[in-house]
């Protein structure tokens, strides 16, 4: 079985590195494990993450996965799914830690694919001011798990070089500061919002996010390769 993010999906030999931004530690949901989150600074309100009976997978920096406050490993948590009965609105939400790799975020996608979760939603931290005595609302990305293939699909590609990030768009080379002006005016020339995203499984969560984030940013909607099965 092919997976979503395969671990050397993309070389980017020739890539810069690029300096993403720092990592802070995000609000709590209500119920689960803490972790790291990626900061992020375009990200959407997801309220219902934050309910009862909402299907929040945590993956921490060392890989573990927990559903809720409860570790799992892949097999038990595709088992889980399979067995316990959701709504169709519902939605799954991944709260990974930034320094969590890439590849193991790809096994919860996979499984989350699996069971019929086309856009799940990457929890974040968000750069915002909090009142003293409140806790602010989870907020996430969305991602793409079946966005159809185009030959002439915007591709962005990170990779991993001695411990640094490495970043390109259509196999071109770029820094990070560059990122949303090519995507805008990649994005103006052809018409297409949706953006490839392609990274190393040895990638930190975290520079995943920033990519993610810059994509919606300038508008785009961010895919992730479609599995292969």
């Amino acid at each position: 079985m092919n997976r979503i993010l395969p671990v050397c999906l993309i070389a980017v030999t020739y890539a810069t590195t690029v300096a993403m931004p720092a990592r802070a530690q995000g609000p709590a949901l209500q119920k689960g494990v803490g972790v790291q989150m990626a900061v992020t600074h375009h990200a959407l309100p997801m309220a219902e993450a934050d309910n009862e009976d909402a299907w929040v997978v945590a993956v921490t920096a060392g890989g573990d996965l927990y559903f809720g406050a409860e570790a799992m490993t892949p097999d038990q948590l595709a088992e889980w799914m399979r067995t316990h009965p959701r709504s169709r609105e519902a939605n799954l939400y991944i709260k990974a830690d930034a320094r969590a790799s890439s590849a193991n975020l790809e096994k919860v996608l996979e499984i989350g694919h699996a069971m019929g979760f086309d856009a799940p939603v990457l929890l974040t931290a968000q750069v915002e001011p909090k009142t003293p005595g409140t806790m602010l609302p989870p907020k996430g990305l969305i991602v793409l798990l079946d966005a159809p293939s185009d030959a002439n699909a915007i591709v962005v590609s990170i990779g991993r070089r001695q411990n640094s990030s490495t970043l390109s768009v259509n196999n071109t080379e770029i820094s990070a500061d560059a990122l949303a002006r090519t995507l805008q005016q990649l994005i103006q020339n052809s018409g297409n919002h949706v953006v490839m995203v392609k990274a190393d499984g040895a990638v930190p969560f975290g520079d995943l996010a920033y990519v993610i984030d810059v994509c919606r940013s300038v508008g785009a909607n961010a895919a992730l390769p479609k599995a292969q099965l």
